[in-house]
């Protein structure tokens, strides 16, 4: 059996009780979430309560100054469960760090508190109707007035944007500069000229919230600015690498949870008087899968650990996420095929996970840009 180095005592103690609230909290619910399109706002208040939102932040700002293997934690076990409704990740692990390691001392003293209770619910907002991973080329503007930004454009794919009480915006501040005119601008949801649109029909993550926002000379303070203006695209590169992480931390949790449901269900279901496990087909798709799987496994906790040390660059934070990505795909397809008819029911957590995984290629940036990214380090080398 593979046996993981990465978890102190403390990281297991820490996961049991995440677990416990899974079961206790998100799961009974799960299903109506799924079908109405969002959790409620109440899981966020118990997840805040519960230690379960911003782990990382120092404890000067609500957090509890964990490191980011608490946030692993957090992760794998709602993958594990298959309830990836609650956008507890991004919240915390993408928006609340923009806010730690760019914002002013206001822009943390403010909201990181809230984020951290459950209180305030924080989105991203990157992708736009004609830019998804170019996102140089984004429309949204935010035009200086005196002590104001005036921010105006739409947005689309945001992830808690039913939910978020503020938005990191990624705007043009100087429309003629390329990247080095993209600035990130927090808005509050409140303001006026803020407005959300529907909230998306998706193939999968049906319990999450996913909208279009559009801002129509949204005016907000100049403080509101997140780290310097035209430095977003940097800020921007400079976190992606941890979003992408949590991209392959997310997607080998769900291969481990599915190899265990499938072997599982196959050791019960019988065929032609036999469970369906005894069949040499299902054994070696099995041994497929799991052989797969613990190769992945070992590189994602190897990237996790550079990650720690501040060793994951760019292209390893691509290698990883392509490969989990398209690894992830791939064995819940293996999987799902072995639980025939019964696989395609939405009742069936091989179901929802499937579902689920096609985002994996898209989210964080195609599977096509990491492929240009990682090709892009081999120019001159070869």
């Amino acid at each position: 059996m593979f046996e993981r180095t990465l978890f102190a005592e403390e990281h297991e103690i820490f996961r049991r009780s995440v677990a416990h609230f899974i079961d206790e909290h998100i799961v009974p619910h799960h299903p109506r979430w799924e079908k109405e399109g969002q959790v409620s706002r109440e899981v966020w208040h118990e997840a805040g309560q519960h230690g379960l939102l911003c782990p990382t932040i120092p404890e000067q700002y609500g957090g509890a100054g964990t490191d980011f293997l608490f946030s692993v934690v957090i992760l794998e076990e709602l993958a594990r469960a298959g309830t990836m409704g609650p956008g507890f990740s991004l919240h915390s692990d993408i928006v609340a760090p923009y806010l730690l390691h760019y914002g002013s001392e206001y822009l943390k003293a403010t909201w990181l508190p809230k984020m951290a209770a459950g209180e305030a619910i924080g989105a991203i907002a990157m992708t736009e109707p004609s830019a998804g991973s170019d996102l140089q080329n984004i429309r949204t503007t935010a035009r200086r007035d005196g002590d104001e930004f005036i921010v105006s454009g739409q947005k689309v794919f945001i992830t808690n944007g039913q939910l978020c009480d503020i938005v990191i915006a990624v705007c043009k501040t100087d429309p003629d500069a390329g990247a080095s005119g993209t600035s990130l601008i927090l808005v509050e949801t409140d303001r006026p000229g803020f407005e959300r649109g529907r909230n998306l029909d998706k193939i999968g993550w049906k319990a999450q919230d996913t909208s279009e926002l559009f801002f129509d000379n949204v005016h907000v303070p100049v403080s509101n600015l997140v780290g310097e203006s035209g430095r977003g695209f940097i800020q921007l590169m400079e976190q992606l690498p941890q979003e992408r992480l949590l991209q392959a931390i997310r997607a080998v949790a769900t291969v481990e949870a599915a190899l265990e449901w499938t072997v599982e269900y196959t050791s019960e279901r019988k065929a032609f008087g036999q469970s369906i496990s005894n069949f040499q087909n299902t054994r070696f798709t099995l041994a497929d899968v799991k052989s797969k799987t613990v190769m992945l496994r070992v590189f994602v906790d190897r990237c996790i650990q550079m990650h720690l040390e501040g060793k994951l660059d760019a292209v390893d934070a691509a290698i990883t996420k392509l490969l989990s990505s398209e690894m992830l795909c791939e064995l819940l397809d293996d999987c799902l095929q072995l639980f025939g008819g019964y696989g395609y029911m939405w009742e069936y957590p091989i179901a929802r996970a499937w579902a689920d995984a096609r985002m994996s290629r898209i989210a964080g940036g195609t599977c096509e840009i990491m492929r240009e990214i990682i090709g892009r380090s081999l120019v001159g080398k070869i």
